[in-house]
C-alpha cells in the first residue's frame, strides 16, 4: 500500500501502547501528532531516534503536540525500552501490522546485502484537523526530531 499523501485523511487505528493503554489516533483530533514508525526496539538507530524525541519532549507537550513511536515489537518489548531510555511518551504496538500497513510503510529492506521485508523508517506530521500535513520517508534517525520540529507552528 502506499503512503497516505500531504493533505489527505490520517488512518485511524487502534494500538496498545507500552502500559497496555489502548490509543485511538481520532482521539487525538485537535492537537499536532508526531506519529514516527521505526524498525525495532533497542536497536542503535531507532535508540537514537526514539532519544531525540524524549530530548525534545517537554517542548513539544508545552506545545501540546502528541508523539507516538510505532513498530511491530510486542507491548513487553516496548514496557523495556521505554524504561531503559526512560521514554516519556506512548510506544505503540502493532503486532499484527495493521498501522503499518495502514501507512504504507512496510516494505522491502536490505541489510548487509540481503533483502528483506520490515518496517521502513518513515514519520507522518499529522495536523489537529487529521490530515497528513509532513511526510518523512527514508529517515536518519539522528537530527529526525529537528527536521520534524522546524514545521510545527509552535
Amino acid at each position: 500500500m502506499a503512503l497516505p499523501s500531504v493533505g489527505s485523511a490520517a488512518p485511524d487505528f487502534s494500538l496498545p501502547d507500552q502500559d497496555g493503554k489502548e490509543h485511538h489516533l481520532s482521539a487525538y483530533r485537535g492537537q499536532w501528532v508526531i506519529l514516527y514508525f521505526y524498525p525495532k526496539d533497542d536497536t542503535p538507530g531507532c535508540t537514537v531516534e526514539a532519544c531525540e524525541f524524549r530530548d525534545q519532549y517537554q517542548k513539544l507537550k508545552k506545545a501540546g503536540v502528541i508523539v507516538f513511536g510505532i513498530s511491530a515489537d510486542p507491548v513487553k518489548s516496548h514496557e523495556k525500552f521505554a524504561a531503559k531510555f526512560s521514554l516519556p511518551f506512548p510506544l505503540l504496538a502493532d503486532e499484527n501490522k495493521e498501522a503499518v500497513k495502514a501507512y504504507g510503510v512496510w516494505g522491502k529492506k536490505k541489510f548487509m546485502g540481503r533483502e528483506f521485508m520490515g518496517i521502513l523508517r518513515t514519520t507522518f506530521l499529522i495536523s489537529p484537523d487529521g490530515r497528513i500535513a509532513n511526510v518523512y520517508e527514508k529517515v536518519k534517525a539522528e537530527g529526525h526530531a529537528e527536521d520534524v520540529m522546524r514545521d510545527i507552528p509552535f
